[in-house]
C-alpha cells in the first residue's frame, strides 16, 4: 500500500545556507563578468621602468671603471715593487759578494779575522749591536755592513708592501666580476622589458628620443656664444673633439674611439689634447674648478649629474648638453634639466 506520507521540509538552516551559497555564486559570476581583463603596463610605464634600469646600470658601469682604474694602478704598483725587489737583492747579493772576498783572502792568509765571521751571518743586525767588536773593523767595513743592513730593511719592507698590493689586487678583481655581473644583469633585465613593448611603441619612443636630440643640437648650435662663451685653449680643442664624436654608440666600460660611456667619452676628448683626466665620473667632480651655478657655465665645461655623480657630459651652450647618455643611444646633445644637475667642473 502506498504511502501517502507528506515529504520532510528542508530545515530552516539549510534553506538558509543554501540560499547564501547561491548568493556568493551569483556575486562572483558578476565579479568575473565585470572584471576587467588584466591590462599591460603603457608604453610610458615600461619606458620608466627602463630608464630606471639605465641609470642603475650607468652606476655600476661607473664603479666597475672604477675598479678598472684600481687594477691597473696595482698591478703597475706591484710591477714595480717586484722590480725593485729584484734589484736590491741583486745589490745586496753584490754586497754578500764583496764580504765573502774579504773572508776568502783572510782564509788563504791562514784565519779568518771574527769581525768577517759576523760579516757573513745571517742577522747583520746583531753583529752590529755587538759594540765590543766595532774596534775590529775598519771604516770601510762597517759602512759596508750598514749597507747590507739596511738593504735588508729595505727588501722586507718591499716584500710586505708587495704582498698587501697582491692581496688588494686580487679583491679588487672579485670586485670587478661582482660589477660586471651586476650590470649585465641590469641590461638583461632592461633589455626583457623592452621586448615587451610592440614595434610601434618602440618605433614611437625613438622618434620622440631623436625628436629630443635635434631640438638640442639646433639650441646648442644657435646659441651663439650668448648662454655660456666657450672656453678657449686646449679646452675649447677637447671639446671641439666631441663634438666629433657625435653618432657614436653608447658602449658601457668603452673609452673610444668609436664606442663610448658617460666619462670614457669626456676622458677620451681631453685626452685628444694632451690632457689626462681620470677615468671615472666621480673621480672627474674633483678634475678641476665646480662652477655651482649654471649660468657661469661656459662651453667645454665638465657637468655633473645626480647626488653619487654617477653621470658626466660637456656643457654645450643654451641649457644643453653633449654626452654619452646610457646604452641603447648615442652620444648627442640633451637639455641640462633631463637630468639632476650638481655642478660644472672647469678642468
Amino acid at each position: 500500500m502506498a504511502s501517502h506520507r507528506r515529504p520532510k521540509q528542508p530545515s530552516r538552516t539549510r534553506v538558509t545556507v543554501l540560499t547564501t551559497a547561491a548568493a556568493a555564486a551569483v556575486a562572483l559570476s558578476a565579479n568575473a563578468a565585470n572584471a576587467a581583463p588584466s591590462e599591460k603596463p603603457s608604453m610610458d610605464e615600461v619606458k620608466a621602468k627602463v630608464d630606471k634600469l639605465y641609470e642603475q646600470t650607468e652606476q655600476a658601469s661607473e664603479k666597475l671603471n672604477g675598479a678598472k682604474e684600481k687594477q691597473s694602478r696595482l698591478e703597475k704598483e706591484i710591477s714595480t715593487l717586484q722590480d725593485n725587489v729584484a734589484r736590491g737583492q741583486g745589490d745586496l747579493n753584490d754586497l754578500r759578494d764583496s764580504l765573502g772576498l774579504a773572508a776568502a783572502a783572510q782564509y788563504r792568509t791562514g784565519s779568518i779575522d771574527p769581525s768577517v765571521q759576523l760579516f757573513l751571518s745571517a742577522d747583520p743586525d746583531d753583529y752590529l749591536d755587538k759594540a765590543s767588536t766595532m774596534d775590529q773593523l775598519s771604516g770601510q767595513q762597517v759602512e759596508t755592513l750598514k749597507k747590507v743592513t739596511e738593504k735588508q730593511r729595505a727588501l722586507a719592507q718591499q716584500r710586505s708592501e708587495a704582498t698587501e698590493k697582491l692581496k688588494d689586487l686580487a679583491d679588487t678583481r672579485s670586485e670587478l666580476a661582482e660589477k660586471k655581473k651586476e650590470v649585465q644583469g641590469k641590461l638583461a633585465e632592461a633589455r626583457k622589458l623592452l621586448n615587451s613593448m610592440t614595434a610601434a611603441q618602440k618605433a614611437a619612443i625613438a622618434a620622440a628620443d631623436a625628436r629630443a636630440s635635434r631640438a638640442s643640437q639646433r639650441a646648442a648650435l644657435d646659441d651663439g656664444g650668448g648662454s655660456g662663451a666657450a672656453v678657449t685653449g686646449r679646452a675649447g680643442s677637447a671639446y671641439a673633439a666631441a663634438q666629433s664624436k657625435i653618432g657614436s654608440p653608447y658602449v658601457y666600460g668603452a673609452d673610444g674611439s668609436s664606442t663610448f660611456d658617460c666619462s670614457g667619452f669626456t676622458s677620451w676628448a681631453f685626452a685628444q689634447v694632451g690632457i689626462h683626466i681620470p677615468r671615472t665620473s666621480q673621480e672627474q667632480a674633483n678634475a678641476g674648478t665646480r662652477i655651482y651655478s649654471q649660468s657661469a657655465l661656459q662651453v667645454g665645461d665638465l657637468v655633473i649629474f645626480y647626488g653619487d655623480h654617477h653621470h658626466v657630459g660637456f656643457y654645450a651652450g643654451n641649457g644643453q648638453v653633449l654626452h654619452a647618455p646610457r646604452t641603447g643611444t648615442v652620444v648627442r646633445y640633451e637639455s641640462i634639466d633631463n637630468m639632476p644637475f650638481q655642478f660644472g667642473v672647469r678642468i
